[in-house]
């Protein structure tokens, strides 16, 4: 059975429900191109972690898929993870918050799964976007993650 929570059930819990800090771990992933919208899922979750809770904070270094496998310079890879460690403890001190980071190597929704499995998330809190068309014919990562997480998924707008 597959779970989600909805912005509608989000305010019906604030208000009487269970309410905020109702989730022990949250796995929040955060896109290095998009930082902004970082923030903004990170307040949400730190909103709904419960007192002794924890926060990961995921990036995931897409590869690119084609009919060719290519080898990437291990070199070019943990410059990768550095950069995106070095702003992601950026973002988690700005936010006045005690995360973890978890930097991967892979595809997005595979990956972001496979932390919520490894870290026994309760809660995975991700953005999304309005999709355009290639995202209708190939779903996005966000959907992607709804349909296969075993795990509870907040979508963000």
């Amino acid at each position: 059975m597959r779970r989600a929570v909805s912005k509608g059930n989000l305010r019906k819990e604030e208000e009487g429900g269970k309410g905020p800090g109702m989730y022990r771990k949250i796995i929040v992933p955060i896109a290095m191109d998009q930082l902004e919208r970082g923030e903004q899922i990170l307040k949400r979750a730190k909103s709904l972690l419960a007192d002794g809770g924890e926060i990961v904070l995921v990036n995931v270094i897409e590869i690119a898929t084609s009919y060719i496998s290519i080898e990437f310079p291990a070199a070019l890879v943990e410059t990768e993870i550095k950069q995106a460690e070095e702003r992601l403890a950026r973002l988690r001190d700005k936010m006045g918050i005690s995360a973890l980071i978890d930097i991967r190597y892979g595809a997005g929704a595979g990956q972001i799964i496979a932390a919520a499995e490894e870290h026994k998330a309760d809660l995975i809190v991700v953005a999304s976007h309005r999709p355009g068309l290639a995202n209708y014919l190939l779903g996005s990562t966000a959907d992607r993650v709804v349909r296969h997480s075993p795990t509870s998924v907040l979508v963000d707008r």
